[in-house]
């Protein structure tokens, strides 16, 4: 059996659930447990124009929905410093000399020339981007974490509020088809009266070695912390889902794998600098990036050729050992919420051999399960259990699930048609998510108090 199947099934065998029968779509027929709302789709009168400040995997990403709908969308400007980078999407997009700049800062010097700023740089460069555009009445796609620390994401609400700016927030799995479905159960009510959720974020160990020991957000200091840079999105979902706010959390999480004093006898600094345990150790980055020439999205120069990748790994955190770093970020997290009367638990691992977050709901009519994958619903007085699939009923043309291109066309929408209703989620409600964020992060460092979720204290 698929790991997939037994986590679906896995409770359900031995009691009554399994025993009924499952309910699937017939073809060219609507679900019987219905579809997300949506809004009416309009071309623009011209394309919403924007300039990328960081043309990294997100800011390539974003950039990359104006290739495929030119009609709709076009990249004016790019403020890079990597010169491969700057100069890769000045070139896909025909982005003159002019508007090509080295820094964010230098973006800003003269007068409004486009719609909009996409914000993608570094998490603790967001705010300072963000408060210029802003300022020079621009609308915002803005990366999450929103910024370093709650003052700086109230100053960019208060800015966008005052300018009257549209604001999309990269919650991009609030773009998906699938957690769009789980949301559509949800309120629809066909779970009845929301009781509570168990949701798990299982990094997977390469992905936490990565990004979180190796990579940029490895550190809070120079980051944020592992709640906002990782798990903002879950914390997203599961306000979506309570659709209240949160009133109460608590947290307890540790760095338990990636500290020096686990790192095997004789482990130098650098993984390819004569490691005794490179051969067989799960982290080793000649393994990763120049064996198996994986994960080099993140790399600074073009090219995936020995030599290339070699020089990268001798120069940057990227060659280094896990064990032998800087980074301070948690490797696993456990976060208790209240919403009002509905109970919730987020578990953030990053030690799994498997990634696709997990969710379990459970209402007063009925339960769902879902590994981002397929969704299980069992209707406690119809007894019945329903199955739905991305692969049978969700479109997924982009990364992150549909989510990338999704967002994208939403924001384009919203900008260009002048209504922030017509995103999934407008600045002010991903200020909640943070908000929770934050304080869960000031429990795990208090030793797991609980705390009330008003921002007094952050």
């Amino acid at each position: 059996m698929k790991r997939r199947d037994a986590l679906m099934t896995l409770g359900a065998a031995a009691g009554t659930a399994a025993s009924y029968r499952l309910v699937r779509a017939q073809a060219g027929q609507t679900h019987p447990l219905g579809s997300p709302p949506s809004f009416e789709w309009k071309k623009p009168s011209r394309p919403v124009t924007a300039a990328v400040m960081g043309a990294g995997g997100r800011g390539r990403v974003y950039a990359a929905y104006a290739k495929a709908f030119p009609d709709e969308f076009k990249i004016v400007g790019v403020a890079e410093p990597i010169p491969y980078r700057n100069a890769f999407l000045a070139e896909g997009h025909g982005i003159p000399a002019e508007r090509r700049w080295p820094t964010w800062e230098r973006a800003f010097d003269g007068p409004k020339f486009c719609d909009a700023i996409i914000v993608t740089t570094p998490d603790r460069l967001h705010y300072g981007p963000a408060m210029a555009a802003l300022e020079k009445g621009y609308d915002l796609l803005l990366e999450k974490a929103i910024a370093q620390s709650w003052a700086q994401c109230r100053d960019i609400l208060d800015l966008a509020t005052a300018r009257r700016a549209i604001v999309g927030v990269c919650h991009v799995l609030r773009y998906t088809p699938y957690f769009r479905m789980m949301r559509h159960i949800v309120a629809s009510g066909r779970l009845g009266e929301l009781v509570g959720i168990q949701h798990l974020e299982p990094v997977e160990h390469i992905h936490m070695s990565h990004s979180f020991v190796r990579g940029n957000w490895r550190n809070s200091r120079e980051s944020t912390p592992m709640l906002l840079s990782k798990c903002c999105h879950d914390l997203d979902i599961l306000r979506w889902l309570a659709d209240r706010p949160c009133d109460k959390v608590q947290s307890f999480g540790s760095l338990r794998l990636f500290r020096e004093e686990m790192a095997p006898p004789g482990a130098p600094a650098r993984c390819a600098d004569g490691c005794p345990v490179e051969a067989t150790c799960p982290f080793s980055a000649v393994e990763i990036y120049l064996r198996r020439k994986s994960w080099l999205g993140h790399k600074d120069t073009p090219g995936d050729d020995d030599a290339s990748v070699g020089e990268w790994l001798a120069r940057t955190n990227y060659g280094r050992c896990v064990f032998r770093l800087d980074n301070d970020v948690v490797d696993n997290q456990v976060v208790n919420l209240t919403f009002g009367d509905i109970s919730a638990t987020l578990a953030m691992e990053g030690l799994t051999s498997y990634a696709g977050r997990r969710t379990r709901i459970m209402g007063t009519r009925g339960d769902l399960v879902g590994d981002e994958d397929r969704l299980e619903v069992f209707d406690f007085h119809e007894r019945k259990r329903f199955l739905w699939t991305v692969a049978g009923h969700g479109r997924v043309d982009s990364g992150h699930g549909g989510g990338d291109n999704g967002l994208v066309r939403d924001w384009v929408q919203a900008v260009g048609r002048r209504d922030p209703a017509l995103l999934a989620t407008t600045l002010k409600e991903s200020m909640d998510s943070h908000l929770i964020g934050f304080t869960a992060e000031k429990s795990r460092l208090e030793g797991g108090t609980l705390r009330a979720v008003d921002g007094k204290g952050l």
